[in-house]
């Protein structure tokens, strides 16, 4: 039985400030080769080169990343401003399409930041481009300066719901967790149940109301040392699991057909 192939989604990049690329951090491949148990497959997020439907159907799970471009605001149906910041709307395209299908077929997805923005918008949530300009909230951005420790470092607890699916996967109402974002969740729709919440009541796990596969997302970066957070080791083994299951599944109705 070959290991499930995990799509990571890449973002594009410029290199040296003028070689374009489609990037992603080696932690996320870390994270699923080591901890997931799968076979990391970076994903060009582009639908001059991706195809939705083959796409799916090459993956046994997709693994939705952070990044520094936000969704952009039409997709949720607000107008475009300078808080935004900067767009990847060929990211997009290929994400917000790719997360309904995998929930519509039950095919596991895991979102990581600008990844849980992506599940929420796809799933009809809007997004606010600054929380922390809301009354009564807190910064979550990256602190400006530090070593990679220092960014990564554990800030806030997040609330779980008493049991509720994360509730059940650490075994507690309460985790650490790091925090590296601007934006956040400002309307839920009836598609996503938030299952975790920052002291501020900013949103920070949710997952697909009714979805017959695995479709958690969470607001920090829980690849940041993956394999030793005792928070981040269990989420990623069950995504793993999750995505074995769809393999195995998948395989054997190849094999019959």
């Amino acid at each position: 039985m070959r290991k499930p192939v995990i799509g990571i989604i890449g973002n594009h990049d410029i290199i040296h400030d003028e070689y374009p690329a489609f990037t992603s951090g080696a932690m996320n491949a870390d994270a699923i080769a080591l901890v997931s148990g799968g076979m990391p497959l970076i994903v060009p997020a582009n639908p001059d080169f991706v195809d939705v439907d083959d796409l799916a159907d090459l993956c046994d799970g997709f693994l939705f990343t952070g990044g520094r471009p936000n969704v952009h605001p039409s997709e949720y149906g607000h107008a475009e401003t300078d808080a935004h910041g900067a767009f990847d709307r060929n990211r997009d395209a290929i994400t917000l399409p790719l997360i309904r299908k995998c929930v519509d077929r039950g095919q596991p997805i895991l979102g990581i930041c600008r990844g849980f923005q992506e599940v929420a918008v796809a799933m009809g949530c809007t997004l606010h481009p600054e929380i922390r300009d809301i009354a009564g909230r807190d910064n979550h951005r990256m602190p400006p300066e530090g070593t990679l420790d220092e960014k990564f470092e554990m800030r806030h607890i997040v609330t779980l719901t008493d049991g509720g699916p994360f509730h059940h996967l650490w075994g507690r109402r309460e985790v650490m967790t790091n925090s590296l974002h601007g934006q956040g969740i400002l309307d839920v729709s009836e598609r996503i149940v938030v299952d975790g919440t920052a002291p501020d009541t900013t949103p920070e796990a949710i997952y697909v109301k009714d979805a017959i596969g695995f479709t958690l997302a969470v607001q920090w970066h829980p690849e940041w040392q993956a394999g030793l957070d005792p928070v981040s080791k269990p989420l990623f083994q069950a995504f793993g699991q999750a995505a074995l299951t769809w393999a195995q599944r998948d395989q054997t109705i190849r094999k019959s057909a």
